[in-house]
């Protein structure tokens, strides 16, 4: 897999992931509608939009594009592994399977970077 192609699969899965956590009512009781906590789930959509804007620059293989989009990725999966897997699993049930999804496709697309920044600085 191509890093642009990782990118794509990763930004895709957090806003349609975060939108279905967004508007997946039955982890919330309804007067919870408006608070903080459910608003949280579109921070993932934000960063997926994010990684999304970067696809074509990485496509065309911009390194700064490429670099915004590491560390975009970074700061999402450190985000999602860091404080919200722990309550994921405490809380257990299908935002559970979210997070997981959401992180393994992070960590997916930032690996598929790593090696091909690597690749990239052996050839030359």
């Amino acid at each position: 897999m191509k890093p642009y192609q990782a990118n794509l699969l990763n930004s895709l899965i957090l806003i349609i992931i975060g939108l279905w956590g967004y508007f997946d009512v039955s982890d919330y009781d309804l007067s919870a509608i408006t608070s903080f906590e459910h608003w949280t789930a579109l921070i993932t959509v934000f960063f997926g939009i994010v990684l999304l804007l970067c696809h074509k620059g990485i496509k065309n293989h911009s390194k700064l594009i490429a670099h915004i989009a590491v560390v975009v990725t970074l700061l999402i999966l450190i985000a999602l592994v860091g404080k919200r897997l722990p309550i994921s699993i405490e809380q257990g049930g299908i935002g559970l399977f979210r997070v997981i999804v959401m992180s393994l496709t992070s960590l997916l697309a930032l690996i598929i970077f790593i090696r091909n920044f690597i690749s990239n600085r052996k050839k030359s």
